[in-house]
């Protein structure tokens, strides 16, 4: 009989506290661990479920004090019925090639990101990410994740976005698009497409991170309904009205 070490207790840590970049006036912690090694992608599954995100090899979730305005979210892909104006959006997006790839950085996608984020974000640190940065977002995970590529008929590259496959579902980990081609609506597009490859995939959920009612940014990710979001009972519909 051989003897077998312990399991190690995983480890969470917690941030400083620094102003929240969503609610004025309130302060912002987060939870967190890393995810390395064969068993990073159980790990990711199970912390998933517990309303934890991914970045790089991190996962994380909010632990504010005085304050539970994040709330993770999921689609229901199953049940999701395109309305009039998400079925507008599909069919201007209808000559666009879509192209999985491997998380592996690029000069063109750089530059893509690098007018979003100068456009949308001008004043965030991720409008000062230098190509080593942008790299390290894409190609730093212990999961199965894809870069998934939009071009239009000239070959151009005018969005992308970054997916970790789950056991249960799709999670969306970010998302950049050209600015100038607003009336596409590219970021609402990018989600149906999620959907749709959920679906295909036969899998019941699409992660869409964390949605705050005050907050005008996050606004769109309600429309992709039905949506649950994870209570202390667990994964419960999102009701908004």
């Amino acid at each position: 009989m051989t003897n077998q070490a312990p399991k190690q207790p995983r480890v969470f840590y917690r941030t400083g506290a620094m102003p929240c970049p969503y609610v004025p006036g309130m302060i912002e912690r987060n939870l967190f661990t890393e995810l390395r090694g064969p068993a990073a992608p159980a790990l990711h599954d199970q912390l998933t479920l517990a309303g934890f995100r991914r970045s790089h090899h991190i996962v994380y979730r909010p632990a504010c004090p005085q304050c539970n305005a994040c709330q993770p979210v999921r689609v229901l892909a199953g049940k999701f019925r395109p309305t009039r104006s998400l079925r507008r959006v599909a069919a201007r997006n209808a000559d666009l090639t879509v192209s999985l790839r491997q998380p592996l950085a690029s000069q063109e996608q750089f530059a893509l990101f690098t007018r979003y984020q100068r456009s949308r974000h001008s004043g965030g640190e991720m409008a000062a990410m230098t190509f080593a940065d942008y790299r390290a977002m894409v190609e730093d995970t212990a999961v199965e994740t894809r870069l998934v590529e939009f071009h239009c008929p000239r070959k151009r590259l005018v969005a992308a976005i970054l997916v970790d496959r789950l056991g249960d579902g799709l999670s969306a980990v970010y998302s950049f698009f050209d600015p100038d081609a607003a009336p596409r609506s590219l970021g609402t597009f990018m989600i149906i497409w999620l959907i749709r490859r959920a679906l295909a995939e036969v899998m019941p959920h699409v992660y869409l991170g964390y949605w705050i009612r005050q907050s005008t940014k996050m606004a769109y990710k309600i429309r992709f309904q039905p949506m649950e979001t994870l209570r202390p009972g667990g994964w419960q519909r999102l009701e908004t009205g």
